[in-house]
């Protein structure tokens, strides 16, 4: 019985231990000097076109696409965001140089804004060209949001003639970046 006493008493003593706390005033003013600052990396586009799609003997453009793009639709993400990155990494591995132009389209496919990245012809050696990052802020993030649809033209510089059986192929990887502010 002196057993079970005993026992007893230590739990009583172990469990009014852990109901003893150290406790501090609360202040919920430091809430409103919250600022969260996020950051946010996407797959922006892709593409792998063939050779075989440029089979053409001349030069110009040769492909064309339009995306979709309603990142700025919702207008919690237009509001707090304030800077925009865009990269963009081109591989070519046809005997042919292009030139790839991205146009950021407004409503009524107005164009906003055109970049182009001019791409050498493939040589036999590593050919993927990283191109410098498109860093929108101020006014240029401003035009950024205005965009709803993305579009890709690639043109196709005079050279050799392709064909069906021509080999190789162009592709583009692009990513963004984008950081908030949320106070």
């Amino acid at each position: 019985m002196k057993v079970n006493f005993i026992k007893s008493i230590s739990k009583i003593l172990l469990l009014s231990f852990l109901f003893i706390s150290c406790s501090s005033d609360l202040d919920f003013d430091q809430t409103k000097d919250l600022k969260l600052e996020p950051v946010f990396v996407a797959n922006l586009a892709y593409f792998n076109v063939p050779a075989t799609q440029f089979a053409n003997s001349g030069g110009g453009q040769v492909a064309f696409d339009v995306q979709e793009f309603d990142a700025f639709k919702e207008k919690f993400f237009r509001d707090n965001l304030v800077k925009a990155e865009l990269d963009f990494e081109i591989e070519n591995t046809i005997i042919r140089a292009f030139t790839v132009d991205v146009l950021l389209l407004g409503t009524n496919d107005q164009v906003l804004e055109t970049d182009s990245y001019p791409i050498p012809a493939y040589s036999g050696t590593t050919n993927i060209i990283k191109y410098p990052t498109e860093v929108f802020e101020n006014q240029r993030l401003d035009l950024l949001k205005k965009t709803v649809k993305i579009a890709f033209f690639v043109r196709m510089a005079p050279g050799p003639v392709l064909d069906q059986n021509s080999t190789g192929s162009l592709k583009l990887r692009s990513g963004a970046t984008v950081y908030m502010e949320i106070e």
